[in-house]
């Protein structure tokens, strides 16, 4: 009997030791697929809806490569841009965007963003994060602390915060099963402990993994990009689209715009 187990716990050894140098080969694979970004993604910052009257709102963009609309090919195209947009229509006043995300970002790089975000007094930030710590292997619980962190330290200054938690990435096209399987794993396990840490620094928690993933599940052609990772300009649009409703709607519900607010003008 003892034979019998050692050999069935050397077995599983075995295949867990092989499994995890699959693991390893199947990242650096996806590391040499995915392209170092040659040139940075369009500049989003800027005021957008001039033409609204009133004092504009301030806008703050932050995270990473998602957040910075890597992969998109005109500024208008960035999902903080996107955002921008339609919030300078819906509240029939401008909105001035800075957006302070940069391509390769993670969690433990809010710090420096969120002082550069800070100085331009923020009425809302719109955070996207998260992507990088599951495929760099991060501890994700320091990570989601360290977003919680970073929306305290919004909070604290009168801003409104809402994070786009972490998609589960079993839908990116280059990932193959046992890799697939554990981003999948990572990703769902950090939306989770992002949300806690979000809801209690005082933020707006919203699911891209709910809102997102079946639509770049139903057409990921489409969805995304040229690299199969980022999004490309109908992804950006579509998360924008998601995005949106549950922003106003907490925004309506803080006072920062009116129940009222006009849409675009014509």
């Amino acid at each position: 009997m003892t034979v019998l187990l050692g050999a069935v716990f050397g077995v599983v050894v075995a295949v867990l030791a092989g499994t995890v140098v699959v693991i390893i080969g199947q990242a650096r694979s996806v590391q040499r697929i995915v392209p170092v970004a040659m040139q940075p993604p369009p500049r989003a910052d800027g005021l957008i809806g001039a033409r609204f009257p009133g004092p504009p709102l301030t806008m703050t963009v932050l995270g990473d490569s998602f957040a910075a609309g890597y992969g998109a090919g005109r500024r208008r195209e960035t999902v903080g841009v996107l955002l921008g947009t339609a919030l300078a229509r819906r509240a029939g006043r401008p909105v001035r965007l800075n957006q302070p995300a940069f391509v390769g970002a993670m969690s433990s790089d809010l710090p420096h963003q969120v002082r550069a975000a800070l100085i331009h007094e923020p009425d809302l930030a719109v955070i996207f994060v998260g992507g990088n710590d599951v495929t760099r292997f991060a501890p994700l619980r320091a990570a989601a602390r360290q977003l919680g962190d970073a929306v305290g330290k919004l909070r604290a200054a009168g801003c409104q915060v809402f994070v786009g938690t972490c998609p589960d990435l079993r839908i990116l096209p280059p990932l193959r099963p046992p890799l697939r399987w554990l981003a999948s794993l990572r990703s769902r396990s950090l939306a989770a402990a992002q949300t806690a840490e979000v809801k209690a620094a005082g933020g707006h928690p919203i699911s891209l993994a709910a809102l997102l993933n079946p639509h770049f599940e139903a057409d990921p052609v489409r969805m995304f990009g040229a690299d199969r990772f980022h999004p490309s300009s109908e992804g950006y649009a579509r998360t924008a689209a998601v995005f949106l409703p549950p922003l106003l709607a907490a925004l309506r519900a803080e006072g920062v715009i009116g129940p009222g607010c006009p849409a675009a003008r014509r």
